[in-house]
């Protein structure tokens, strides 16, 4: 195993007290490597709603303190945690189409996203193999909205933060295999990483300054609107409908 694969980082800063003292209270480090994962991974995906954050390239503490994340940084949490109890982890980087975000990002401004949205998994080292971990992005409640709402139309969906061809039981939880919930609308992989820091130093997404500010203090908190509204039932329409594979 790759020492790298267990320090903290910059990004994974599972040493601040923040992190160490929701370590305490979960009391994580105390059980077997199997449940280890999955109490953290189950944490991650669902005590941390699926949201908007300023950027990919936060540190894990922030992400604890916004509660909401999306694949970069949902994943940033998921590796500082796991870290931290001594789960060897690493990061695969991705680009996605931006399809998959449809119906989050609002029409008036989709056209100006770039077609290719900087994406990412954690791989877990477990008995001796990597194990891809995708599922925990989206919530249960965002992602149970969605199954209804999609029920009895369609088993594959690219929006809405979903690229799955298995909607009604799509393989989110921990069970010592694969979760996905992203994989569909991948498009181009970018290799894997010993951390995200070192994935952010090569990939940015290509927004330009303006758009960058506009996301950061406009943008997002409408698209964190939209996530709240499909999370409560209100799933928006869009127009033609939504990507299928």
């Amino acid at each position: 195993m790759h020492a790298n694969y267990l320090v903290s980082t910059p990004l994974l800063n599972f040493e601040t007290p923040t992190i160490q003292r929701l370590l305490r209270q979960q009391g994580w480090a105390r059980l077997e490597p199997y449940d280890r994962i999955g109490e953290i991974y189950a944490f991650v995906r669902d005590e941390i709603a699926f949201g908007y954050n300023t950027a990919d390239n936060i540190a894990a503490s922030e992400v604890l303190k916004d509660g909401y994340g999306q694949c970069n940084t949902k994943g940033t949490l998921l590796m500082a945690l796991l870290r931290a109890v001594g789960i060897p982890c690493r990061l695969h980087g991705f680009t996605i189409h931006k399809e998959l975000q449809r119906g989050i990002v609002p029409e008036l401004v989709y056209r100006l996203t770039p077609d290719n949205i900087l994406h990412s998994w954690v791989e877990v080292e477990y008995e001796g193999r990597w194990i891809n971990l995708e599922g925990f992005i989206l919530d249960r409640p965002f992602l149970l909205s969605l199954q209804v709402e999609f029920a009895g139309k369609t088993a594959s969906l690219c929006g809405y933060g979903a690229g799955t061809d298995c909607l009604p039981s799509p393989p989110v939880d921990w069970k010592g295999d694969d979760t996905y919930i992203q994989k569909s609308g991948i498009n181009r992989d970018l290799g894997t990483f010993d951390a995200p820091d070192d994935f952010y130093a090569l990939h940015r997404q290509p927004l330009g300054l303006l758009r960058e500010l506009l996301y950061r203090h406009v943008i997002r908190h409408w698209m964190n609107r939209r996530v709240r509204d499909v999370r409560l039932g209100r799933v928006p329409a869009i127009p033609g409908g939504p990507a299928t594979h």
